[in-house]
């Protein structure tokens, strides 16, 4: 850890506006073995900040393949009961939670897909009741990430290992807000409150849909589901509390209506699932399903996605980045949805998040569902934002309103 000052405002960015940690509540990290000084960093300013225990979830990449080599079919679906029993006894106890990302996109691209995905669908069932504490706001949930060896030459592979390292290094604290300079939790303020006024900016115009046309060839309408919440930086918990689910974020997004989507869209980055780095790729949606789709490399895995489950084929996100946007700006492909999805307006595959429909976080799944609300197993985002990006929003009396023009937003307030 070459600078430990900012690893330091990053874990308390983390632990004081990331879950934002309440006194006497417990918080659950789950992290790689790797980082676990960093790990030390947030157990200690989250036990200042009054938490009443620190819970770690370790992982290792290396265990991880050999549980994808070694175990068959039928071992990976067997998800013990207790690992659903301890997530629900944390919830109860109202958990707030905490990932750090680290691990190198595209690391488990060479071990079989059917045992990666047939797990993941197995793990997606047997926690399915529990979901809601993080997709309604229940408990306050975050994301940071940190620089790895392997992530690093990804991403700059033609550098050598340890310039690559701190560029990666460089690259995760700028686009997180955290510098020498200043108060990274200032910065924040400021960064949600700018997100925050274009979400309540396109919430009041209450747009029936959004067409999208690119450079690329997108050419996509989007239908957006009536009383369409926008939201934007933080979020807010059921017992009122703030908090930044992404470090870094630089999205506003709601919700598609799950039937009214149709055209086609070209993706503008590569996109890392189930171990695999898909690129090129684009799908066609008629009345919201995907019906025709393909990729220049690893289809196979957007097979996977697109039929994972009857929800992962219709969209649960729409979400508008301008190309000014830092992370656009630092021309880095991450391989990361945390740091891609924020350089480039993104759609999601899959389920929906409740707080983008009024009375979504109180109203129960089926009278969701019938209000055009998506559900499934999975959410997996991916980007098509592009320099030339327009965007127009239209109104229920047919009135058509520029969002977007040359990649930018155009709507609402100068910011």
């Amino acid at each position: 850890m070459r600078n430990s000052n900012l690893y330091e405002k990053l874990a308390k960015l983390a632990v004081n506006m990331g879950v934002n940690v309440q006194k006497g509540q417990p918080l659950l990290v789950k992290a790689n073995i790797q980082d676990v000084e960093f790990v030390r960093m947030i157990s200690k300013e989250a036990y200042e900040a009054g938490a009443s225990n620190v819970i770690v979830d370790w992982s290792d990449e290396k265990l991880t393949r050999y549980q994808f080599q070694y175990q068959n079919l039928e071992e990976l679906k067997n998800i013990p009961d207790w690992v659903h029993d301890k997530n629900k006894y944390l919830q109860e106890q109202r958990v707030c939670s905490l990932r750090v990302e680290s691990d190198c996109p595209g690391g488990l691209k060479d071990l079989d897909q059917e045992k990666i995905s047939a797990y993941s669908q197995a793990f997606s069932e047997k926690m399915h009741d529990l979901v809601d504490y993080t997709m309604k706001n229940i408990g306050q949930w975050s994301i940071v990430a940190l620089p790895s060896q392997d992530w690093a030459e990804l991403v700059f592979p033609k550098l050598n290992p340890k310039e690559a390292y701190d560029a990666l290094e460089k690259a995760i604290f700028s686009a997180s807000r955290v510098d020498e300079n200043s108060d990274p939790e200032q910065n924040w303020r400021e960064h949600d409150a700018r997100l925050t006024a274009y979400a309540k900016t396109m919430t009041n115009y209450q747009f029936t849909k959004l067409h999208f046309i690119s450079e690329l060839g997108t050419d996509l309408e989007v239908g957006l589901v009536e009383d369409n919440i926008w939201e934007g930086g933080g979020s807010i918990s059921a017992s009122g509390v703030h908090f930044e689910p992404n470090i870094p974020t630089e999205e506003v997004f709601s919700m598609p209506h799950k039937d009214k989507v149709n055209g086609i869209v070209y993706a503008s980055k590569p996109l890392s699932y189930s171990g695999k780095v898909i690129e090129n790729f684009w799908f066609r949606f008629e009345n919201g399903k995907v019906v025709e789709y393909g990729a220049e490399k690893e289809k196979e895995a957007l097979d996977k996605l697109v039929h994972f489950d009857e929800g992962s084929s219709h969209l649960g996100e729409v979400a508008l980045v301008p190309y000014n946007s830092p992370i656009s700006q630092s021309g880095i492909l991450f391989f990361n949805t945390l740091f891609d999805e924020n350089a480039a307006c993104h759609l999601a595959l899959g389920r929906a998040y409740p707080e983008n429909i009024k009375g979504g976080l109180t109203d129960d799944e089926e009278s969701l569902k019938k209000r055009g609300m998506n559900t499934s197993f999975q959410h997996v985002d991916f980007m098509f934002g592009t320099k030339e990006m327009k965007v127009d929003g239209i109104q229920k009396d047919g009135t058509v309103v520029p969002v977007f023009r040359k990649g930018n937003f155009v709507i609402g307030e100068t910011l």
